[in-house]
């Protein structure tokens, strides 16, 4: 059988099972971000967990992309553009 997966909007409010998937997913992201903190301190993954922050693009610019950034994300694109 083909699965079809169910956009269900607002579903972290609406579902507990959501909910708690939401909730793991983001402590799950921010380990792993406190791991790549230590790997790569010169971006501050430690503090912005890899959002698009003030310090993050500052971070960007001045070393370039590191091999964890996305080259889909536009600061990335553009800087590997340059």
């Amino acid at each position: 059988e083909n699965f079809q997966p169910v956009k269900v909007i607002k579903g972290d409010q609406k579902s507990p099972a959501i909910m708690g998937a939401s909730i793991i997913a983001k402590q799950v992201r921010d380990h792993l971000m406190e791991y790549y903190h230590n790997r790569y301190p010169q971006y501050g993954f430690g503090r912005h967990k890899g959002y698009g922050t003030k310090l993050h693009l500052e971070n960007l610019k001045k070393h370039g992309p590191c091999p964890i950034h996305r080259k889909s994300f536009r600061p990335v694109k553009e800087t590997l553009n340059q």
